[in-house]
């Protein structure tokens, strides 16, 4: 059950508002689309600022006003650092651009936001085993929380998978299924072997918890600029769920009295091999086709059909923002820019968004004083194999 301190209120359908009882396991609405979580924010108003927060355990559950209330499956996962990005910065042009670097996150990814969210709801809820299908990152993030959560997990991914995800989820206990085909393909297989199995989906939107992670995102940003936003967030959009909950974090904070109605410009960057958000944003449509014949060395970015295409692509609308393609050549020499320049070892994910913000402060969508943020979503160390192309260059 719902604990009674809690501010969660309940689940809510992110496309036709229908509500859910947040205390029982609950997945997709009976329309299909994904839940998202709903708080009492004027009770959690009440004891979250930021006087409250110089006390409080650097890791993100510091925001549990506004986090499931529950013991925290935790490995020690956000605060990570903002880097002022200076000579890459002034190579481009821009006064203020920051890196946010997620790669120093338990398991080297942003993925241990959403899983230490979901599998510490998982585990109140009483799940008996844990699955979902991945294209890396999100696996090793499971297979970690899984395992200090002492639940047993099952990681589906592509048999071309880097092989340091493969090696993680087996150091971890994991099983791990390898299937020929994509994430769409290992999605298909969690589905139809969950019920028989007795697995507990933890597929990207299929639960309401990792986008609880990664709304984190949002809130450490608000903090670290002293109670501020930026006016421009780059985001690597797979799956697209840090970008759905760092936009839910500022409607929070709107809810909450923190901010007004403007929102950081969300840009969504996507590889050129499989970019169904930039197709469809370009085309003006609400909803994403499916992305044929999906290719990229950034394998976080190889969702050819993503869950939550409707929700990225209303959110891009609604901040004035847009999306943006980095072919994996640009994406290689931008890691290696970002590297030496500042000190950051980038995923191929987030070397993407120093080539979107070059190209969008040379066409002069960005101003030369607004703040940027660049959001790093992955350790490089995970990406031997394509970094071992990119240095023979």
């Amino acid at each position: 059950m719902v604990s009674m301190s809690s501010n969660l209120v309940e689940l809510e359908c992110s496309a036709c508002g229908k509500k859910y009882d947040a205390s029982k396991e609950q997945h997709l609405c009976t329309c299909g689309k994904p839940l998202l979580v709903r708080y009492d924010l004027r009770r959690a108003a009440a004891t979250l600022n930021l006087e409250a927060l110089k006390s409080r355990p650097r890791t993100m559950w510091r925001y549990t006003e506004v986090l499931p209330n529950d013991p925290p499956v935790s490995l020690g996962e956000g605060m990570t650092p903002l880097v002022h990005a200076k000579r890459l910065g002034a190579s481009m042009g821009l006064q203020s651009l920051y890196v946010k670097d997620e790669g120093l996150n338990p398991t080297g990814s942003f993925k241990a936001r959403g899983m230490t969210a979901a599998v510490t709801r998982a585990k109140r809820l009483g799940v008996k085993a844990l699955a979902a299908p991945t294209a890396g990152n999100a696996g090793g993030a499971l297979a970690a929380y899984a395992a200090a959560a002492g639940i047993p997990a099952v990681i589906v991914m592509p048999a071309d998978t880097p092989f340091a995800n493969v090696m993680e989820c087996q150091a971890f206990g994991a099983k791990v299924v390898k299937l020929n085909g994509l994430i769409s393909d290992c999605g298909k297989y969690v589905a139809e072997n969950k019920d028989r199995e007795g697995w507990y989906d933890v597929s990207t939107l299929k639960e309401p918890y990792r986008v609880e992670g990664k709304k984190s995102m949002g809130y450490e940003l608000w903090e670290q600029f002293g109670g501020k936003l930026p006016q421009v967030i780059f985001y690597p959009t797979g799956g697209g769920v840090g970008l759905i909950g760092m936009c839910k974090a500022f409607d929070e904070m709107q809810d909450m009295g923190w901010i007004g109605v403007e929102r950081p410009r969300m840009v969504a960057v996507q590889a050129e091999g499989c970019a169904p958000i930039v197709k469809a944003w370009e085309a003006h449509q609400s909803s994403a086709q499916f992305f044929p014949n999906a290719a990229t060395i950034a394998s976080g970015l190889r969702v050819p059909g993503p869950l939550g295409d409707q929700l990225i692509l209303s959110m891009l609308r609604r901040t004035k923002g847009t999306a943006i393609t980095a072919t994996d050549n640009e994406m290689l020499h931008a890691g290696r820019e970002l590297a030496s320049l500042e000190g950051v070892f980038a995923a191929p994910e987030g070397a993407a968004t120093v080539i979107a913000a070059r190209k969008l402060a040379t066409s002069g969508w960005i101003k030369p004083q607004e703040t940027v943020v660049l959001f790093n979503t992955g350790t490089g160390y995970k990406y031997s194999e394509a970094w071992q192309k990119a240095l023979q260059v």
